[in-house]
């Protein structure tokens, strides 16, 4: 089974929005094991915008399950991850003002810089994936750093098949047959949804994990809208 682990971003700025600690992040993540949920992901950025660097440290006692840490690894992301100590360590080459990912890492222009970084993850016991695009010279200069897994980065795939277009998942599978045979572990990621994760998982089986957090959050929120409605309105009756 194709493990899911919740990215929980989006909680986070929704706390940060109206101040105080609603939702409780670290309540959130405790239920969403409790759920089912097979991981915790967490992206902090530069400017804590919504996941903050203490949430990070504050959820490692915390969850039982696996604890992925995501992020640019500028020197302050490094320090953080080998406090922690995470599971699992996803590195994504985001601008500090990017609103989310937007592109995979070009692993041979920046092969020297990211040997050095997963080096010293492997060295602290901690599982390191990169988020690339799915070009096959992309995988292959993955595995030439060291990483132990990538994460497909599936934006382009999730835009075609909104629009019925079922080709779009073709580079994917490719990347994944590329990775498959030179050892790497494989996770997808980005614009994920209820709608296209079983062909995801049906064209590309061997995918070990995916990291969803705002699609889940948005279809939460409606799928469970009608209820809590009524349960307000139960209670003034």
């Amino acid at each position: 089974m194709t493990q899911l682990s919740v990215n929980i971003n989006k909680f986070a700025t929704l706390r940060n929005a109206r101040g105080g600690d609603i939702p409780d992040v670290l309540k959130v993540a405790k239920d969403l094991e409790g759920f089912g949920a097979q991981g915790i992901t967490v992206h902090p950025r530069p400017d804590e915008r919504h996941i903050r660097y203490q949430d990070a440290r504050d959820l490692k006692p915390l969850v039982k399950t696996e604890l992925n840490i995501e992020g640019n690894p500028i020197p302050k992301f490094i320090d953080l991850v080998l406090e922690v100590k995470p599971q699992q360590v996803t590195l994504v080459p985001d601008a500090e003002d990017a609103i989310t990912s937007n592109a995979g890492w070009d692993t041979l222009t920046h092969k020297d810089f990211l040997c050095e970084v997963i080096g010293t993850f492997k060295k602290a016991g901690i599982r390191t994936s990169l988020f690339i695009d799915p070009v096959a010279k992309m995988v292959e200069g993955a595995a030439d750093t060291g990483t132990d897994r990538i994460e497909l980065y599936t934006e382009e795939y999730a835009r075609t098949f909104k629009t019925g277009d079922l080709s779009g998942i073709e580079p994917y599978a490719e990347a994944a047959g590329v990775a498959e045979r030179l050892g790497l572990g494989i996770n997808a990621g980005h614009d994920l949804n209820l709608d296209n994760i079983r062909y995801l998982k049906e064209k590309i089986p061997q995918i070990l994990e995916v990291s969803i957090g705002h699609a889940l959050v948005c279809e939460a929120i409606y799928l469970g809208l009608e209820n809590v409605v009524n349960m307000y309105l139960h209670r003034l009756r």
